[in-house]
């Protein structure tokens, strides 16, 4: 896929991974649509600095617990831009939750975010797709979808979800559209993690070192443009963690 005027959707896209593929793919000549919730300073910022070079970004603002959330994103895409040819699913909600302390609020609150939403957009999106016989999916996993970690269950569950919703969409959507996965792992470590928890993660990898926003949108960058024969796949970006 040529990137030029192609319109594309990252959820989350204000901060942290979402920001860095937007920076990327503006790069390449994509229009922008960067959905955003709390972030709205950041999105203000996002959408100055892609400006500043040229480029075209629409910024949205909206909850993704609501209901009808996915049909209000994508109906303002198409309004915007009039098509969709890339969705990036990357919003996700991350925290600790030690077995024992987890509630049902807690797994509403990975299951609704990471998993609901992200099947609703790409339904919608992919309809929009179907009729143009055209489009790319990228859902942002995790390395804890493969191996989960002990604090942090919930999440984990919700990511591996997103594994088996790849593949379903994968299938689903052939021949037309192709849908990918990439599970980053001990990339952009929370800022509120303990020094012991980022040294026992940096341990984990096969490369001993954190990586960057930077290693996964340009991760994201080549399933678009680099090749249009990869569908169902999984591509970890996670230092090796997933095979130590």
């Amino acid at each position: 896929m040529n990137l030029s005027e192609k319109v594309v959707l990252v959820t989350g896209g204000a901060v942290r991974l979402g920001r860095a593929i937007c920076l990327e793919l503006a790069e390449a000549g994509a229009k922008i649509f960067c959905h955003y919730h709390s972030s709205g300073n950041a999105a203000l910022s996002l959408k100055q600095k892609i400006s500043a070079n040229g480029g075209s970004t629409h910024i949205f603002k909206c909850d993704l617990s609501e209901a009808k959330a996915p049909q209000n994103i994508i109906n303002e895409v198409i309004r915007v831009f009039g098509r969709i040819d890339v969705l990036i699913n990357n919003a996700a909600v991350f925290y600790k939750t030690p077995l024992g302390s987890v509630t049902e609020k807690d797994w509403d609150a990975f299951n609704n975010l990471n998993l609901k939403s992200a099947f609703f957009i790409a339904q919608e999106a992919g309809r929009h797709m179907l009729k143009q016989k055209a489009g790319k999916i990228i859902n942002i996993g995790d390395a804890s979808a493969v191996s989960p970690f002990p604090a942090f269950i919930p999440y984990s569950i919700s990511k591996a979800g997103i594994i088996a919703m790849t593949i379903g969409l994968a299938k689903a959507l052939a021949p037309h559209i192709q849908v990918n996965c990439i599970n980053p792992g001990t990339v952009v470590l929370p800022e509120s993690m303990s020094e012991e928890d980022k040294i026992y993660a940096l341990d984990q990898t096969l490369l001993k070192r954190e990586g960057c926003a930077e290693d996964v949108a340009k991760s994201v960058r080549f399933l678009l443009e680099g090749s249009d024969y990869i569908t169902g796949a999984i591509l970890p970006v996670d230092g090796g963690r997933q095979i130590r």
